[in-house]
């Protein structure tokens, strides 16, 4: 079985097993669990920041970051494709009280010049202040686009002069720092906040991770609670963020490497109308008119390829570290006969 449909159905590996196996563990909602301490620290460390929260999920990490950072009937603004927006079950609503601004391309990028005349005060009683800046990089729904670090500065001056919290929602940010050239710490120096998907590329089986300054980590630590992120003994789980932020971040660049080949071969693909650049490891594609994504999902599933369609006519193939050469290779050429 060749799965794509996303690079969080990665397993561990063994050495990360052996790892979680002997993790020292306590009670972390009592603040007593050694490793899950080691991870925060190790975290917060690499972005330059002061301090982090191990979270279940890059979901909760994100909407604990809205919590925090606004109060109910404040608005948002992030790009049209943010997972904020399209993927978390309307949590900035339900649980915060907040609506979204959005705008942007069609690759998940955004200008400072789109964002400012977005942004309300307080002046306008019929306008929704705006309460945060939420970038996401890598972009998930513009196919794993990378945000140029330029922008984001300017983005984020834009945010101070506004006296705006600006958050990072980088589920997949190790993709784009690699992809790049660049450092955990040139983001710590921009963003308030920053969130970190540890089970995605990574290939943690859970976790995600929140960073900011202490008072801002004080506060989410109480919303982790009333959402109801608490975990016990999360050591066992933690171990294996420790492991992969040792062991699995430069290796992303062999994702990348086979993402960009799939691209090409898709590209040439006589069904293929045209593909997202591919950047790091999301590749998303569009069939011309009279072929149906759906077809192509089952075509491939009777071959053992699990991919996703987002569309009537929009796929998604996402590589990771169970994705092999070999796969590859079986891939490129099942698609060509299809």
């Amino acid at each position: 079985m060749i799965d794509l449909r996303s690079d969080t159905v990665t397993k561990p590996t063994k050495p990360m097993l052996e790892a979680m196996f002997k993790a020292e563990v306590g009670d972390n909602v009592l603040e007593h669990d050694p490793t899950v301490r080691k991870l925060e620290l190790k975290a917060a460390e690499m972005f330059g920041m002061d301090d982090a929260l191990f979270c279940p999920s890059g979901t909760m990490t994100n909407q604990i970051a809205l919590n925090v950072h606004t109060v109910p009937g404040n608005e948002v603004i992030c790009h049209k494709h943010a997972h904020i927006y399209n993927y978390e079950g309307g949590g900035a609503a339900f649980n915060s009280g907040l609506q979204i601004r959005a705008a942007g391309d069609d690759y998940g990028r955004i200008t400072a010049e789109e964002i400012k005349p977005l942004i309300n005060g307080w002046g306008d009683v019929h306008a929704c202040p705006t309460g945060l800046i939420s970038m996401e990089n890598t972009s998930n729904k513009g196919g794993g686009t990378c945000m140029d670090y330029e922008e984001l500065k300017r983005i984020g001056i834009l945010a101070r002069e506004n006296g705006l919290p600006y958050h990072m929602d980088g589920a997949r940010l190790f993709n784009a720092l690699v992809a790049k050239g660049e450092t955990p710490a040139q983001y710590g120096q921009i963003f308030d906040s920053i969130s970190i998907c540890l089970s995605k590329g990574l290939g943690c089986p859970v976790g995600s991770l929140l960073l900011g300054d202490r008072d801002f980590i004080t506060a989410a630590n109480r919303t982790r609670k009333r959402f109801g992120g608490g975990m016990r003994q999360a050591g066992y789980l933690a171990a294996a963020g420790i492991y992969a932020l040792d062991n699995h971040v430069e290796r992303l660049a062999e994702d990348h490497a086979r993402a960009a080949r799939l691209g090409e071969a898709l590209g040439n693909h006589p069904a293929v109308d045209n593909v997202k650049p591919v950047e790091t490891n999301i590749v998303i594609f569009e069939l011309k008119e009279g072929y149906d994504a759906k077809e192509w999902m089952q075509k491939l599933a009777e071959q053992d390829i699990s991919i996703i369609a987002m569309s009537a006519t929009l796929l998604r193939m996402v590589t990771h570290y169970d994705f092999s050469d070999s796969d590859l290779l079986r891939t490129i050429e099942l698609l060509q006969d299809l």
